[in-house]
């Protein structure tokens, strides 16, 4: 068989040595000899042959009613003896480009990934946005993640990699640019995992008025003289057109998409990234529980206890079997570890008293909400917390809700979601400050909290402003986050425009020391140029990726993604350094 360049069509070769004239004859014995996959020129005639039963070969369609005869073959390579390709063969990621070579859906989806970046760029155009590139060698300032530091001949002098093109893009509002994108690399010393690269592609934008911001790699969008409806409504209508124009055919998205507040999506999803193909709701049941059976379940003081139904099967033995099965493996471990106190499982069974609840007690059995009581077969999941705002971007009996799902989908004891069950939604009013934590630096200033995005975000409502002076941690930001089915797929939010506003959270909310400050010094000069009210967002384009494709991890979508570890294994990346290079940039090695 011979596949085309492209690997789309494939036709099949007749030789003999008995075929034609004695060109044949060699053309057949230089095709045996060849190994599969090994790049050729044929010349030969195209004749047709009876229409073949097989449409596909190994997932490419099979021009069946036609064949080429073999005049003359001339290899153009040929391929190690050391390498063995089989239908069958893995290749590791030290062999990324044999991964890509003979895995088709791998290849189809950076393809993909191609086909959306131009319908983005097309659409984006046609509405007015201008595509404008800024600098990849930045200066370190404290936004809030690890930067990657490139070091300079010059003596205790580097540059930073930027962590978004954020301050360049608001630079570019007080510019006279009205709306600005970008696919943006961005670079964050993060700790890895599926959905995290050390670099990646963010579309980000940015309009006057205060508009959105998109990510590729980041897609990075601003606007100016734009707020936070006009950016929704902007990344809306790109992410329909990528749908309908991308993953066609496809039916259409809501009109509108879904908006919840962050403190609802915590509340009753125990995430800020919820996902909404799973029905299960957390609800609050403190006020329906004795104090002697919430002494049983934590040793918190005045917690709150929050509860979950989930439907796994209506055999309560099969149910038991489960849920004890995945709290005793390695991925149950954390739930029975947790400080606030242990999950309390209950599973209802029609057969037991009070449907299996006995334990929760006749004042639950009153009053417990409608929506908790259980079928047979139902677990019923009970979850002492902290009774405080939440903060940060999940629950422990949110986790659990996702972790048991995906557990029962697994073992076959719950349906999948369709793959086209697209739930996008739009979160809002998040806390404009989060406590500080040792695994996030944060601006790294000493009021105990930090930006809960970042620190150009503006308070959402002139009370928010007020609270800037009074009470900052119940201040809400003007952030929203576009999460589809419970991946944050990006967030963008409305700037602080008025250069005194923003020193004034630098120095006197966030604590950031003198020398900090004097780092965003070029931004504050700028808005005090008087700079236009913007918005903006970034849509992570890696992750969007991942999600269009049906892709589990966003190193599917990369054409050479980095391991876990953030190495490229193909060019065996990054390398140490020698002594000529350390003296060069004045770098000496710590022990």
């Amino acid at each position: 068989m011979l596949r085309n360049k492209n690997q789309t069509l494939v036709i099949q070769l007749v030789s003999g040595e008995g075929d034609g004239e004695s060109s044949g004859t060699d053309a057949h014995a230089c095709l045996r000899s060849l190994k599969e996959w090994t790049p050729v020129l044929v010349r030969g005639t195209l004749r047709e042959r009876p229409l073949a039963r097989q449409q596909l070969i190994d997932g490419i369609k099979l021009i069946g009613a036609r064949e080429i005869a073999v005049e003359h073959v001339q290899p153009l390579n040929d391929i190690s003896e050391d390498i063995i390709i089989k239908n069958d063969t893995v290749f590791g990621p030290d062999q990324r480009h044999l991964q890509l070579r003979t895995d088709r859906e791998l290849r189809e989806d950076i393809l993909t990934r191609a086909k959306a970046m131009t319908r983005a760029r097309l659409h984006l155009n046609s509405e007015q946005w201008r595509e404008i590139e800024t600098p990849i060698l930045f200066k370190s300032t404290p936004e809030g993640a690890r930067e990657f530091l490139v070091p300079t001949r010059q003596k205790g002098l580097a540059y930073a990699l930027p962590q978004s093109p954020q301050q360049y893009k608001q630079i570019l509002m007080a510019s006279g640019i009205t709306k600005y994108y970008q696919f943006a690399r961005c670079f964050r010393d993060e700790d890895l995992r599926a959905d995290r690269q050390p670099e990646f592609t963010q579309v980000s934008t940015m309009p006057c008025t205060i508009k959105p911001s998109l990510i590729v790699d980041k897609l990075d969008m601003e606007m100016s003289f734009a707020n936070e409806e006009d950016v929704m409504n902007e990344t809306e209508n790109l992410l329909r057109e990528l749908w309908y124009k991308v993953l066609k055919p496809f039916e259409k998205l809501p009109a509108k998409f879904q908006r919840m507040e962050y403190q609802t999506a915590m509340a009753h999803y125990g995430s800020d990234k919820p996902d909404l193909r799973y029905k299960s709701k957390i609800y609050t049941i403190t006020e329906h529980l004795t104090p002697d059976l919430i002494g049983k379940i934590t040793s918190l003081q005045d917690p709150a206890v929050d509860a979950i139904k989930i439907s796994i099967s209506e055999d309560p033995k099969a149910t038991r079997k489960f849920v004890s099965s995945f709290l005793d493996s390695p991925d149950g471990k954390i739930y029975l570890d947790n400080p606030d106190g242990q999950p309390g499982i209950f599973i209802g069974d029609l057969s037991q008293p009070m449907q299996g609840l006995g334990p929760l007690g006749r004042q639950y059995e009153m009053e417990g909400p409608e929506s908790l009581k259980p079928e047979n077969g139902d677990l019923l999941i009970l979850q002492a917390r902290p009774n405080v705002p939440f903060s940060g971007g999940s629950t422990m009996l949110g986790n659990l809700r996702l972790a048991l799902h995906k557990a029962a989908i697994a073992q076959g004891l719950m349906e999948a979601p369709a793959k086209d069950d697209f739930k996008f939604v739009w979160i809002t009013d998040f806390p404009l400050f989060t406590p500080s934590s040792d695994s996030e630096p944060g601006q790294g200033g000493s009021a105990g909290f930090s930006s809960t995005h970042h620190p150009f975000t503006a308070p959402k409502l002139p009370e928010d402003v007020d609270k800037l002076l009074t009470d900052p941690s119940s201040a809400v930001a003007a952030h929203y986050d576009i999460v589809l089915n419970g991946v944050e797929l990006g967030g963008g939010s409305r700037r602080i425009h008025s250069a005194a506003m923003q020193e004034f959270i630098f120095k006197d909310i966030l604590k950031m020391k003198p020398e900090r400050v004097e780092d965003f010094r070029h931004l504050l000069d700028v808005l005090r140029s008087g700079c236009p009210p913007h918005a903006g967002i970034a849509l992570g384009w890696d992750r969007l990726m991942a999600v269009m494709c049906g892709r589990e991890s966003v190193r599917d979508v990369i054409a050479f993604p980095k391991s876990g570890r953030g190495e490229d294994l193909l060019v065996k990346s990054p390398n140490r350094m020698t002594d000529e290079q350390l003296a060069t940039y004045h770098l000496n090695l710590r022990d």
